[in-house]
C-alpha cells in the first residue's frame, strides 16, 4: 500500500484538488452507467487494479492482507477482457436489470512519486441490487489510488482497495471498486 508519511498534501479546494474530484466522479459515474470502454481509457498503458484477500485477526484492525492472494490483480490487458466480456451475453453480474451505485468519500491527496503523479486516499461504497431480489450487496473498502496526469489529463495508473470485510457476502466480485 502507498505510504503518504512525508508527503506534500494537496490543499482542499486547489484546482489539483478539484481535478482529482473530478476524475473519481467522473469514474464512478462512467462504472454506475456501465459505460466500460470509456473507463478504460481513464487508466494508464501500465495500470495495476489490485483487491487483496484481508486477513482476519482477533487483536487487530490494521490493513493486513494476503500478499499472494487476491480478488482482483489486473492489469491493462487482463481489464480490457473483463471489459469485452461485459458485450457479451455473459456479463450475469452487470446484467440489467441490475442496479449498481458507487459512492467515493473521504478523498484526501498527496504529491507522488513521479513528476505528474498523484497519491490519492478515498473510500468506497458500493450498492448493488439484483432486479427483483429483495436481498443487496453492500461493499466498502477503502482506496489508495496513483493517478497520473498523461496529455493534460489524469489516468488510473494504480488501485488498491482494501475492503472492510475478509469473507465477502457477495455472490461474484465481478464488479470494479
Amino acid at each position: 500500500m502507498e505510504t503518504t508519511a512525508n508527503r506534500i498534501a494537496i490543499s482542499y479546494g486547489s484546482d489539483t484538488y478539484d481535478d482529482v474530484l473530478e476524475f473519481l466522479y467522473r469514474e464512478a459515474e462512467e462504472l454506475d452507467e456501465r459505460r466500460h470502454h470509456e473507463w478504460l481509457d481513464m487508466l494508464t498503458q501500465d495500470v495495476r487494479y489490485l483487491v487483496p484477500v484481508r486477513i482476519t485477526s482477533a487483536h487487530s484492525l490494521d490493513d493486513s492482507a494476503l500478499e499472494d492472494m487476491a480478488h482482483f490483480d489486473e492489469d491493462r490487458y487482463s481489464l480490457g477482457k473483463r471489459v469485452a466480456r461485459f458485450d457479451t451475453e455473459h456479463a450475469w453480474a452487470e446484467d440489467p436489470p441490475s442496479r449498481t451505485r458507487r459512492f467515493v468519500t473521504n478523498v484526501r491527496a498527496w504529491e507522488g512519486d513521479a513528476a505528474g503523479e498523484l497519491v490519492v486516499r478515498s473510500n468506497i461504497l458500493l450498492f448493488r441490487s439484483r432486479g427483483d431480489i429483495h436481498d443487496h450487496d453492500l461493499l466498502s473498502g477503502g482506496r489508495t489510488d496513483v493517478l497520473r496526469r498523461e496529455n493534460g489529463a489524469l489516468r488510473l495508473a494504480r488501485r488498491t482497495v482494501l475492503l472492510d470485510e475478509s469473507v465477502l457476502r457477495t455472490q461474484n466480485l465481478a464488479v470494479f471498486l
